[in-house]
């Protein structure tokens, strides 16, 4: 039985050029996972912020946090070791979880999505459809949505058979670099099943969240001042310039055009999903919502000025 693969996304890579690599992504890995917690433990402390935007600001900090603990750090360790390996069950982990947490960011920008179309095109309703118990219940179903989801693809990519070499091209276990290892009859039919489950949930979701945001555009046109449409789209720019970050990022790896590209390029590419998209999420989110910010500022200030107060 296959006991390690070896990851070659770093192999090719300068031998220069990797410290600084290293560092920056170290660096962004950093902010990024110290940052959510600021958001988490902010949220969590100041009564004020016990919104249903804010908690599901939360529960996306979570998910953002345990995404980026699947991925980063193996990678981090991968980039200065000299024998770029993996484990089977590690590798196996790493799938899971960051599928897994892949879909549940999905399932909840899609939830954000829902809250915003609810607040905006039915406002007297928005107590009623969007309460606290709803809002909790729709990030239960998100998470175990993700867990099953993550499950699923896991399952039935270490189910195929491995022939020949056991190199991974890429620096963590990919789902499109294990099939191409695989071998067998059933090789095809994973395939499809695996396109298949992607494709319905994660466009699936945009699909969703385009919709809410056409009865929002058009509810937004009908408000007879400008600015009382500036207003209102502004509570919206911070989750929809999330989505288009999300997306984007992900539409640029996984659609781009096959072509001779070489495997730094795809490597440099494939990390502005897996690192800078929650680098990006965290700063957006956090520059657009006013009250978290302040909030974070104020105890930042608490915390290391004390005086000031």
């Amino acid at each position: 039985m296959l006991s390690e693969f070896i990851l070659i996304g770093f192999s090719n890579f300068s031998q220069h050029l990797l410290p600084t690599f290293f560092l920056l992504y170290l660096l962004i890995y950093l902010f990024t996972l110290l940052g959510n917690l600021l958001i988490m433990v902010t949220i969590w402390r100041k009564h004020s912020l016990h919104t249903l935007m804010c908690l599901l600001m939360c529960a996306l900090s979570i998910s953002e946090i345990l995404f980026t603990v699947a991925i980063t750090p193996h990678m981090l360790v991968d980039m200065l070791s000299t024998h770029h390996s993996i484990t089977f069950v590690v590798c196996a982990s790493q799938m899971f979880f960051s599928f897994t947490f892949g879909f549940t960011h999905s399932f909840l920008l899609m939830i954000m999505g829902y809250d915003r179309y609810v607040a905006i095109c039915h406002p007297l309703c928005y107590n009623m459809l969007m309460s606290t118990r709803d809002c909790a219940r729709l990030v239960s179903w998100s998470w175990t949505g993700g867990s099953v989801m993550g499950t699923m693809v896991t399952l039935i990519i270490f189910h195929c058979t491995v022939c020949g070499s056991n190199e991974i091209q890429h620096f963590f276990c990919h789902v499109l670099s294990l099939l191409k290892l695989a071998c067998g009859k059933e090789t095809a039919c994973v395939t499809m099943v695996v396109i298949m489950v992607c494709v319905t949930a994660l466009p699936g979701c945009l699909f969703l969240i385009v919709l809410s945001y056409v009865f929002i555009v058009a509810a937004i046109l009908r408000i007879p001042s400008a600015e009382g449409q500036h207003k209102t789209f502004s509570t919206s720019v911070s989750h929809l310039t999330i989505v288009v970050v999300h997306y984007g990022f992900a539409s640029i790896i996984y659609l781009k055009p096959k072509g001779p590209h070489s495997m730094d390029s795809n490597t440099l590419m494939a990390t502005t999903y897996t690192v800078f998209t929650p680098f990006l999420s965290l700063i957006i989110f956090s520059l657009r919502n006013k009250e978290p910010k302040n909030a974070m500022k104020r105890s930042f200030h608490r915390t290391f000025c004390p005086l000031s107060f």
